[in-house]
C-alpha cells in the first residue's frame, strides 16, 4: 500500500515506474510536493479516471509539469514547435489507433487502367483550377478557322483546342452537365454543333495521322498503334478525351444516317481505341448494343468494328465479347415474324464469323451452351409439365439449335469442334420426339432444316428422312377440310398450329409444299453419295404408297414429280457405280469417286439449282404480298341464303302492290296516253335492267348491292319517259302513279324471276 511519504525510485517496480509518468526522483523539495498528497488520496476515484485518459492527455500533463520544472526548454518549444504543445483534451488512444494506416493483407499491382484513372483525376483537378469564370462560345467562324489551320498544319496546341470544343459539343447531348468536367468552350447553336462534329468525324483524324508520322506497316494484316509515334505523349490525354466523347456521342444519336457516319469514323480510329483498354471496353459494350438493336446499316458497321477489334486483340476481348453477343442474340430472338426473321439471320451469320476467329474459345462457349440446351431438354423429358415443355418449345431454343448447327457447319473441318456434332444432333432429335403431334409440325420442320444443314456441311450421315416420311402416315390428306382459310399458313414464322388451323385446307396445302421442300433439300446433299439408291428406297416406297391412297390431284402432282426426280437420280448413281473398278472397302476410292460425281453434277442437283432460284422468288413475293394484304382491311361480306333473299324481295315489292288506286280514276286522258307509253317504256327498261343485273352478278359478291341501284334506275327511266309525254307540271308530278296494278304485278314478277335465277350457292 502507499505510505504517508513518497516512495523512492529504487523501491518502485517496473509497472509502477511506467504508470508514474516518467517523473524524476525528487530532490530537496519533497516536503512541498508531499503536501498535496492527502488531497489526492481523498480523490482516489478521479485520479483513477485520470489514469485511464488517453496517451495524448497524459502527454499534455507531462508538458505542463515540464513548464514548471524547465521553463526555458518549454519556451524554446513554444517558439520553434508550437504544434507539439497544442493538444485537445478529448483526444484518446482509441482515436489515435483508428487514424493509423493498416496495410492490406494482399498488395495489388498497378495496371494501365489505374494509371489512366489517376491521370484523369489529375486532369480534373488541373481543369478545375484553370477554369475561367466565363466560357467561350464557339461560332461557325471559329470552326472554319480551326479547319483551315488543321489542313495547313495541325499542332498539339490546336488539337487541344479542337478537342475541348468537341467535348463541349458532346456535353450538350447529356442534358445535365452538372457532373461533367468543365470545358472552356460552350456550344449553343445547332448549326455550330453540326459543323464541329462533322469536321471532327470527317477530317480531324486524317490531319492527326500526318502529325503523328505513323509509318505504314509492311504487312497489311498487322496494325501499327499510334502510341509508337515520338510525339504521342503530348497528344495522349487529348486523344483519350476525344475517344471518350465519341463513345458518348454514339450512345446519344437516334438518326440512323448520323449513327452510321460516326460508326465509320470509329472503325477508322480502332487503332487509337486499342491503346486505351478502358475506352475500348466501353466502346465494345456500346457497339454490341447497336449490333443487336440498330438499323440495318448501323448493324453492319457495328459488326465491322467488333470484328476489327477482335482480330487484333483476340486474347484481351474475344472471350468476353462472344458472351455478350450471344446473350444479345438470344434476347432478340424471342419473337419471330416476317419482318424480324432477316435480322435474326443476320445476327446468326455475323456471330458465326466471330466464333470462327478462335476455335479453342469457341469450343468452350459451344460446350457450355449446348450442354445448357440439353439440360433443358432433359428436364422437359423427365418432368412432363407445361412449364418444362415451354422451356424447350419456344423461339429462343429453336434459334439457338439452328445457330450452333450453323457454327459447326461453318468451322468444319476442325478437330476441336467436331466432337460437338453428335451431342448437338441428339439434342435436336430429342426436341423433335418430345411432343410428336401434328400441332408442332412447324417446329419439327425447323429442327429438320437444322439437321439437314449440319449433315450436308459436316459430311456426317444423320437419319433425317424418317422424321419427314412419318408425316405422310399421320395425316389424312383425303379428309375433307372442316373450314376454309382466308390466307395460306407461313410455316417459317410459326412453331405450332391451333386446332382450327389443323381443320383448314391451307394446312394440308402448306404441309405438302413443306414436305416437298424438306425431302428435296436433304436428298440434294446426299445426291452424290455412292449409297444413294439404298438411302432413298424407303422414301420411294412411302411416296408410291401416298400416290395410291391420295385422291387429291393438287397433292399428287408435286409428289409424283419429286418421285420421278429421285428415281432418276437413283438410276444415275447405280449406273455410275457399276463401272467403278474399286470395292466397298476402299474408303479413299469411294471418297474420290463421290467428289468427282459431285463436281460433274447429278440430275437431282441440277434440278435443285433451278428449283431453288424459283423458290426464293416465290417466298419473296409471298412475303411482300402478305405485307400488302395485312395493311388493307377488307370488309367481310356475309352472303344470304336463297330463301331469305326471296322473302326480302317480296317485302320490297309488296309496297308497290299497296299503292293508292284512286289516282288512276282521277287522271285525265292525257295521263292515260302517258300511261300507255310509260307501260311500254317500263317493259323495255325492265328487260334492260334484267340484263344489267345479270352482268353485275357475274362480277363478284357486290352484285347484291348493285341490284338495288338498278331498280332505282328503272323507276327513274319511267319518270323520264312520262315527262316527255306530258307537258303540264302537274301531270309530271303524277307521272309515277300512272301505272296500273296489272303493270306493276308484271314488273314485280319479272324482277323476281331474275333474282331467282341469279341466286348464289353456299359453296361460293
Amino acid at each position: 500500500m502507499a505510505g504517508s511519504g513518497r516512495r523512492s525510485l529504487a523501491e518502485l517496480s517496473v509497472d509502477e515506474f511506467l504508470a508514474a509518468g516518467f517523473e524524476s526522483e525528487p530532490d530537496g523539495d519533497e516536503e512541498e510536493e508531499a503536501r498535496p498528497r492527502p488531497k489526492q488520496r481523498e480523490r482516489g476515484r478521479p485520479q483513477a479516471a485520470a489514469r485511464k485518459k488517453g496517451k495524448a492527455s497524459e502527454h499534455k500533463d507531462q508538458l505542463s509539469r515540464l513548464k514548471e520544472k524547465d521553463p526555458e526548454f518549454y519556451k524554446f518549444l513554444e517558439e520553434n514547435d508550437r504544434t507539439l504543445l497544442n493538444f485537445d483534451a478529448s483526444d484518446s488512444s482509441d482515436e489515435d489507433d483508428e487514424r493509423l494506416h493498416v496495410p492490406p493483407d494482399t498488395l495489388e499491382e498497378a495496371s494501365d487502367e489505374d494509371e489512366e484513372d489517376e491521370e484523369e483525376d489529375e486532369d480534373k483537378h488541373k481543369t478545375a483550377k484553370h477554369k475561367k469564370a466565363d466560357t467561350i462560345p464557339v461560332s461557325l467562324k471559329m470552326v472554319e478557322e480551326w479547319k483551315k489551320a488543321a489542313e495547313r498544319r495541325l499542332t498539339p496546341r490546336l488539337f487541344h483546342e479542337i478537342t475541348q470544343a468537341f467535348k463541349a459539343a458532346v456535353a450538350t447531348t447529356k442534358g445535365d452537365n452538372d457532373g461533367a468536367d468543365p470545358s472552356k468552350y460552350k456550344v449553343i447553336d445547332a448549326a455550330v454543333f453540326n459543323a464541329l462534329v462533322s469536321f471532327c468525324v470527317r477530317d480531324l483524324f486524317h490531319c492527326l495521322q500526318e502529325l503523328l508520322l505513323i509509318k505504314a506497316p509492311k504487312n497489311k494484316q498487322k496494325m501499327v498503334l499510334p502510341s509508337s509515334s515520338p510525339i504521342w505523349s503530348k497528344l495522349r490525354l487529348d486523344i483519350r478525351m476525344y475517344l471518350t466523347c465519341t463513345i458518348q456521342l454514339l450512345s446519344c444519336l437516334t438518326e440512323a444516317s448520323v449513327g452510321a457516319a460516326v460508326l465509320q469514323h470509329v472503325n477508322a480510329t480502332v487503332p487509337y481505341y486499342l491503346t486505351f483498354p478502358k475506352q475500348c471496353r466501353i466502346l465494345l459494350k456500346r457497339v454490341v448494343h447497336l449490333w443487336s438493336t440498330g438499323e440495318e446499316t448501323v448493324r453492319v458497321l457495328a459488326f465491322l468494328v467488333l470484328n476489327k477489334i477482335c482480330r487484333h486483340k483476340k486474347d484481351a476481348y474475344l472471350h468476353t465479347l462472344l458472351k455478350q453477343m450471344y446473350i444479345s442474340f438470344v434476347k432478340n430472338s424471342r419473337f419471330t415474324s416476317p419482318n424480324v426473321l432477316p435480322m435474326i439471320n443476320f445476327m446468326q451469320r455475323t456471330l458465326t464469323e466471330m466464333y470462327a476467329l478462335d476455335t479453342h474459345i469457341s469450343y468452350q462457349h459451344a460446350f457450355i451452351y449446348i450442354r445448357q440446351l440439353a439440360i433443358h431438354l432433359r428436364s422437359a423429358m423427365t418432368i412432363k409439365k407445361k412449364e418444362n415443355f415451354q422451356s424447350v418449345y419456344n423461339w429462343q431454343y429453336v434459334h439457338c439449335l439452328y445457330f450452333w448447327c450453323r457454327v459447326l457447319s461453318t468451322i468444319y473441318p476442325s478437330e476441336v469442334m467436331e466432337p460437338l456434332i453428335y451431342p448437338l444432333t441428339q439434342v435436336i432429335i430429342g426436341c423433335i420426339k418430345l411432343v410428336p403431334t401434328a400441332r408442332f409440325y412447324p417446329l419439327r420442320m425447323h429442327c429438320i432444316r437444322a439437321l439437314t444443314l449440319l449433315s450436308e456441311n459436316t459430311r456426317t450421315f444423320i437419319p433425317v428422312l424418317p422424321f419427314i416420311l412419318e408425316i405422310f402416315q399421320q395425316v389424312d390428306f383425303n379428309k375433307r377440310p372442316g373450314r376454309m382459310s382466308a390466307k395460306p399458313i407461313n410455316f417459317a414464322v410459326i412453331l405450332k398450329l391451333s386446332n382450327a388451323n389443323l381443320q383448314e385446307k391451307a394446312f394440308r396445302d402448306g404441309l405438302i409444299e413443306q414436305l416437298y421442300d424438306l425431302i428435296l433439300e436433304y436428298l440434294h446433299g446426299q445426291a452424290h453419295s455412292i449409297g444413294f439408291p439404298e438411302l432413298v428406297l424407303p422414301t420411294i416406297i412411302q411416296l408410291k404408297s401416298f400416290l395410291k391412297e391420295c385422291k387429291i390431284a393438287n397433292y399428287c402432282k408435286p409428289i409424283r414429280q419429286l418421285l420421278e426426280k429421285v428415281q432418276e437420280n437413283s438410276a444415275y448413281i447405280a449406273s455410275r457405280r457399276q463401272k467403278a473398278p474399286f470395292g466397298v472397302a476402299s474408303r479413299e476410292s469411294v471418297e474420290q469417286w463421290e467428289k468427282q460425281v459431285k463436281e460433274e453434277g447429278t440430275p437431282l442437283t441440277k434440278y435443285y439449282a433451278q428449283w431453288k432460284k424459283l423458290r426464293e422468288k416465290e417466298i419473296q413475293l409471298e412475303i411482300t404480298g402478305k405485307e400488302r394484304l395485312e395493311d388493307l382491311n377488307f370488309p367481310e361480306i356475309k352472303r344470304k341464303k336463297q330463301e331469305e333473299r326471296k322473302e326480302e324481295d317480296k317485302k320490297e315489292f309488296k309496297e308497290l302492290f299497296e299503292l293508292d288506286t284512286d289516282s288512276d280514276e282521277e287522271s285525265t286522258g292525257i295521263a292515260v296516253k302517258g300511261k300507255s307509253k310509260a307501260k311500254a317504256a317500263s317493259d323495255d327498261d325492265s328487260s334492260e335492267a334484267s340484263s344489267e343485273d345479270y352482268g353485275e352478278d357475274d362480277d363478284d359478291e357486290e352484285g347484291e348491292y348493285e341490284v338495288e341501284e338498278d331498280e332505282e334506275d328503272v323507276e327513274d327511266d319511267g319518270d323520264s319517259d312520262e315527262n316527255e309525254s306530258t307537258e303540264a307540271p302537274r301531270k309530271q308530278r303524277r307521272g309515277p302513279r300512272g301505272l296500273s296494278r296489272a303493270d306493276l304485278e308484271q314488273l314485280a314478277q319479272g324482277g323476281e324471276d331474275v333474282v331467282e335465277d341469279l341466286a348464289f350457292s353456299d359453296e361460293d
